[in-house]
């Protein structure tokens, strides 16, 4: 198995296991009607993400600015509503509100599964940098560094 489709089954894993907690959490307002629905669901919403959204983003870039990025929850909901749209009776979301919600419910769990298991582009590292030493003359390289 090659490890860009490994990651990709691993995400959509991610994608449907935060689909599934947001139908739970949210029962009766966001709803599916067989289990197979709820996988196609995440696949089609995995599928939208990796090609729609990077436009709306783009066309959004003064909102998600002035926002400081939270105008990307709307797009996600949208998302999730344009999955609603395209399924009809196998997936359904009640109103845009509720897919508002949804998609903060799916972020908040898919964020930190992405995080741990590497899936997704979600990247979190930390480096720490040696202490330069000082060979200048006079210097020492006791005191602070200043960068500039």
């Amino acid at each position: 198995m090659s490890p860009s489709f490994k990651k990709f089954i691993q995400s959509w894993l991610i994608n449907t296991l935060a689909v599934l907690v947001t139908v739970v959490v949210l029962r009766g307002h966001i709803r599916y009607a067989t289990p197979a629905d709820l996988f196609v669901a995440s696949l089609l919403l995995g599928v939208l993400n990796a090609f729609i959204r990077p436009f709306m983003l783009l066309l959004a870039l003064p909102l998600l600015i002035f926002t400081l990025g939270l105008f990307t929850l709307v797009i996600n909901a949208a998302l999730l509503y344009l999955v609603h749209w395209i399924m009809g009776e196998g997936f359904e979301v009640d109103s845009f509100g509720w897919a508002m919600l949804g998609a903060l419910i799916m972020s908040l769990i898919s964020l930190p599964l992405n995080i741990m298991t590497g899936a997704g582009n979600t990247r979190l590292s930390v480096r720490r940098q040696p202490r330069p030493t000082d060979s200048k003359p006079g210097g020492g390289g006791k005191g602070p560094v200043i960068d500039v």
